[in-house]
């Protein structure tokens, strides 16, 4: 690991999270003033487009642009300094920008500077707990439009975000993933034992939760499919769903979405084998695996 790369995640400050903030700030001091987004544009003397990408963290805003906006609502020099101060740091690169040509959406981002992180996975191993010939294996059967190059790119920074997992301030990590994850031999035997192992070396680190939900508990809570939640420290931080697709992902950040996931994973993690249950189950599975015991529908 890089350590100017392991230092940024450390930090637990993102550029991404720092343009969110900002976003949210200016936002409110816009509403406060009672001025509109017209009014902004054209004091700016730019789109109101950007002004609302601004807004919502979408698009960067350089510091003096900050500056003038919070002229325009009248804000006093104290706050406008702490502003501008954070249209800096969003500015800058985060760890992963090296990977920039292969990542999409702002995930990466949101991921380094979340406190919590909340997973529910139907198909394959979340990101966060592969393993490297797994990770290769199933962006290859996924993405066969890649080059050899891109995929070790895509590979590269999944193994760079495991160090959330470890540094001196790790994440609290919470995962529930159901048994068609298990069944499914990616990248063939030796390789899924491989991921298998991976998954029990992970599952002990004293901020991993990781629980499996039988096929046996039949129909349940998460059935409409995969997501992630990411909770933040900081107050002004609002957490967020995000629901990840083959186009980037999408993010809900609705108080009555957060709810609505929040319920949905309380539910099935209630549903779930122990912690200590599913460790025990993926260790016997490294020996006498599911896609080798079970008969298959096809050859």
């Amino acid at each position: 690991m890089i350590d100017r790369e392991t230092e940024a995640v450390n930090l637990h400050r993102s550029p991404t999270i720092r343009r969110r903030r900002l976003g949210v700030e200016l936002r409110r001091h816009r509403e406060a003033a009672g001025v509109t987004i017209d009014v902004v544009a054209e004091r700016l003397g730019c789109s109101t487009s950007k002004v609302s990408r601004i807004e919502t963290g979408h698009t960067s805003a350089s510091p003096s642009d900050v500056q003038n906006i919070l002229d325009i609502y009248g804000v006093g020099p104290a706050i406008t300094a702490e502003l501008v101060q954070i249209a800096r740091e969003a500015r800058q690169k985060g760890w992963w920008h090296p990977y920039s040509t292969v990542l999409t959406g702002a995930y990466v981002g949101l991921e380094t500077a979340a406190r919590s992180i909340w997973v529910y996975e139907q198909q394959v191993v979340p990101g966060l707990l592969q393993s490297e010939e797994y990770g290769i294996a199933l962006i290859r059967g996924a993405r066969q439009e890649l080059t050899d190059q891109e995929i070790e790119q895509r590979v590269r920074v999944r193994m760079e975000r495991q160090a959330l997992l470890i540094q001196d301030d790790p994440i609290d990590l919470r995962v529930v993933l159901d048994e068609a994850v298990l069944s499914r031999p990616v990248g063939g035997d030796a390789v899924m034992r491989g991921q298998l192992q991976k998954l029990i070396e992970i599952a002990r680190l004293p901020n991993v939760t990781l629980q499996i939900l039988p096929f046996a508990v039949g129909a349940h809570a998460a059935m409409d499919g995969t997501f992630v939640i990411l909770e933040f420290e900081e107050e002004g931080d609002a957490d967020v769903v995000f629901i990840d697709n083959a186009t980037g992902g999408l993010f809900l950040e609705k108080n009555e979405e957060l709810r609505k996931y929040t319920s949905i994973f309380d539910t099935v993690r209630a549903a779930a084998l122990t912690a200590d249950a599913s460790l025990e189950w993926i260790e016997l599975l490294v020996e006498e695996p599911l896609w080798k015991s079970k008969r298959r529908v096809s050859g």
